[in-house]
């Protein structure tokens, strides 16, 4: 059984959701202590609770008691499955972040699948829907044979009560093979590996601005929008940015923007897309142009600094790193030095950081 400590860098939830996903996978037990405590509320939260629950349906998994404050896991995975089920956080507790637990292992499960998740889809300190499907998503699908996400209902704090629908169809079923290395070389021999070194040419900027329908009056989304794109406008690039409104439980505002750029002078790649992204959320007593300068500012900050890869997607991509593949990042997160240490608990191809380089070689 590995131990894991729970403190480890910033000490938050992401080291007990990516421990999820790979014990899962793997197929290894693991305790950890001392959970979220580098948090103001430290222990498990609702989000984290129902990601145990969720996999303990997808592989038989035995566990310890756990409740919303429990600081110590322990979890023991039986053989991984798949089963179309609705998962209800019942909070605004970040659907997003319920996938870093279970998208992994349902990407290598027995069957298709469709996960219904309701929540928060846009909330703070994680990443917003538009995100995973522009920008994280693209670099998953070389390993399944379908891989989809749909966004049904905006979800907002406080109330959440977002809907997302995930549909899986493996291509690699880890049940397939006994020894989890031989699992993991198949799909190292099969799959292009993950390289990301070059930025390449910024070829345009897309996004998606959205609010809850009251807002519509007061023209939030267009103000986001307009603001956005002046701050953009010395790229000199083409700039999309999709308006929505629509009925939520609560009332909400955000956008996300994502760079398109090519290392190719005649085509995007679409084995290894070279997308960056930024968001902010609206929040009381911040207004709607201030929200859409800030992801701008936030884009223009990681165009500067030259990498295909930015802080975020750097740390979501680590444990896809153990078939192999190295990336370049705009800047080395706690999150992506806490995920590289969670990922060399669970695989024999130890994941390197170096500088601003994170690789896995064969």
């Amino acid at each position: 059984m590995k131990y894991l400590d729970g403190s480890f860098l910033e000490g938050g939830g992401q080291i007990c959701r990516n421990a999820l996903a790979l014990s899962t996978l793997t197929g290894e037990s693991f305790k950890m202590d001392k959970i979220r405590l580098g948090r103001k509320q430290p222990g498990l939260k609702q989000q984290h609770l129902t990601a145990i629950n969720t996999l303990k349906e997808l592989c038989d998994a035995k566990t310890n008691p756990v409740k919303v404050g429990s600081v110590q896991l322990d979890y023991e995975p039986g053989l991984l499955k798949s089963k179309s089920m609705t998962v209800d956080i019942k909070t605004a507790g970040s659907t997003t972040l319920l996938l870093q637990a279970i998208l992994l292992p349902l990407s290598f499960g027995s069957r298709s699948c469709t996960i219904s998740l309701i929540g928060g889809t846009d909330a703070a300190w994680s990443q917003p829907f538009d995100y995973m499907k522009e920008v994280y998503f693209p670099h998953l699908y070389k390993f399944v044979k379908k891989l989809d996400i749909k966004l049904l209902r905006r979800g907002y704090f406080p109330k959440g009560g977002g809907k997302i629908e995930l549909s899986v169809s493996p291509k690699f079923k880890r049940k397939d093979f006994s020894d989890f290395s031989d699992f993991v070389k198949e799909v190292h021999q099969n799959v292009p590996r993950i390289d990301l070194m070059e930025r390449g040419k910024i070829i345009q900027i897309k996004g998606v601005a959205h609010s809850a329908q009251e807002l519509a009056k007061r023209e939030v989304v267009e103000r986001m929008v307009e603001r956005a794109k002046f701050s953009l406008k010395s790229l000199d690039v083409p700039v999309n940015i999709r308006q929505e409104y629509s009925q939520t439980h609560s009332t909400g505002c955000g956008i996300t923007l994502w760079a398109v750029c090519s290392t190719d002078e005649d085509e995007l790649s679409m084995i290894n897309p070279v997308r960056l992204g930024s968001d902010s959320l609206g929040e009381l007593k911040k207004s709607a142009e201030k929200v859409g300068e800030e992801a701008a500012l936030r884009m223009m900050a990681q165009l500067k600094l030259n990498a295909p890869v930015d802080r975020y997607l750097g740390d979501g991509l680590v444990p896809w790193l153990m078939f192999g593949g190295k990336y370049k990042v705009t800047e080395v997160s706690k999150h992506c030095k806490t995920n590289v240490w969670t990922t060399n608990h669970f695989v024999k191809n130890k994941v390197e950081l170096e500088d601003n380089i994170v690789s896995c070689e064969f």
